[in-house]
């Protein structure tokens, strides 16, 4: 029960800050936004969150690259997707064909 309430807590961390972003994106500088998403990507990263570790690090690389917001606002419509994954490998490669579907 305390490892569900744990994963629960990180969730809920991680989607307030995804929500922060997603009000905030059209101000935030694109290093701004490499900087969150990374932040993002290192907690998924320790909590096995396989499918939000893979967007946010996607989505922090492409914020420093020329159409950077249309990247970013891509990814964060796919993050609650992500953030309640369960199915690790299978899901991240899932999002990020569907996310580089969207973009091309």
């Amino acid at each position: 029960m305390a490892a569900l309430d744990s994963i629960s807590i990180v969730r809920l961390r991680l989607g307030e800050r995804i929500a922060e972003i997603e009000q905030r994106v059209s101000r935030l500088k694109p290093v701004d936004i490499c900087a969150r998403m990374e932040a993002i990507r290192t907690m998924a990263a320790e909590h096995g969150m396989s499918a939000l570790e893979g967007l946010a690090d996607y989505a922090a690389h492409h914020s420093l690259m020329p159409g950077g917001v249309q990247a970013t606002r891509a990814c964060l419509e796919h993050m609650d997707e992500a953030l309640r994954s369960e199915n690790g490998t299978h899901d991240r490669e899932s999002i990020l064909a569907a996310l580089a579907v969207r973009l091309h």
